[in-house]
């Protein structure tokens, strides 16, 4: 495998990229400083910790700051002695494509072609957050995914899944759902099917932006990442305050899905949230097609 030269990079002087550098760094400390306090006082937090824990991307990597694809920055950064970049005539220092695709470039086929699919398929905002609910519908005690206790109790919200059609459309919201719920889903959803049942309007597809990001690694801006995060963490809270869980000891609202009031804030936050992933889902998209049309098989 070989790369052809298709970039002429954007070169940022030495002061442009200490500027980027530095507002990512404070950026990325004011997401994690919290989650760095709670991890060393031992201390769990049932929204935020899925961040860190679902999405396993250490603190320390979203602090790095990645100039990106296409970009370069010049040689005396310390970029110059990081795996997956090259120096360029001595000068500049960019993303080694010849690297990093014949490690990772299937991944990044898969998740171009992912969120192609999703950016495509038609979005849904009809499913009110009841993912959550299915993962508890007739629960046993070590079934319950979070130390929590339910806002409704488990009779109420068996009642609530059994009135509502479930229409969970992303599949790693779905494997977790409880046995008696998942013949209640309109489609039993597969990994193989992903690419045909993910959509733009699920919170959960909203959030694994930030997983393709963080996957992507070096080809991905700094700024970029960070963005996913934000959106991630912004999405988790709605996510949170949807489901069965009461989280109002932790400073949470609740978006009660049972009331029509209810499902017309949470679709109006859902259709919000959906808009700021949009041009991130562009922005991954574009970066992943750069990089696979500048890789030639052999």
């Amino acid at each position: 495998m070989e790369v052809d030269d298709v970039f002429t990079p954007t070169v940022l002087s030495h002061e442009e990229w200490m500027d980027r550098a530095r507002a990512h760094e404070a950026r990325a400390a004011a997401f994690t400083d919290d989650h760095l306090r709670r991890r060393q006082a031992h201390i769990k937090h049932p929204v935020f910790d899925f961040l860190f824990e679902y999405y396993p991307v250490r603190p320390a990597t979203l602090r790095t700051w990645h100039p990106g694809l296409g970009v370069g920055v010049p040689a005396d950064a310390p970029h110059a002695s990081w795996r997956d970049y090259t120096l360029v005539d001595d000068s500049l220092v960019t993303v080694d494509l010849a690297c990093f695709m014949p490690r990772r470039g299937a991944a990044v086929r898969y998740i171009h072609n992912l969120l192609q699919s999703v950016s495509g398929n038609p979005a849904h905002f009809d499913c009110f957050g009841l993912h959550e609910w299915a993962m508890v519908y007739k629960a046993g005690p070590d079934e319950i995914r979070h130390d929590l206790p339910l806002r409704l109790g488990h009779a109420a919200t068996d009642a609530v899944v059994e009135s509502h059609q479930l229409k969970c459309t992303h599949f790693d919201a779905f494997r977790f759902f409880t046995e008696p719920a998942i013949p209640l889903n309109l489609t039993v959803l597969t990994r193989e099917a992903q690419p045909a049942n993910d959509q733009c309007g699920c919170l959960h597809a909203t959030m694994d932006l930030y997983k393709w990001a963080a996957k992507l690694g070096p080809l991905v801006p700094g700024e970029v990442l960070l963005d996913a995060f934000e959106l991630a963490r912004d999405t988790r809270v709605l996510d949170m305050e949807a489901s069965p869980y009461d989280c109002r000891g932790y400073g949470f609202g609740v978006v009660a899905i049972e009331t029509p009031e209810g499902k017309a804030e949470y679709v109006a936050r859902q259709r919000a949230l959906a808009a700021r992933a949009k041009p991130i889902r562009d922005r991954l998209v574009s970066i992943t097609e750069q990089a696979l049309t500048a890789t030639l098989s052999q």
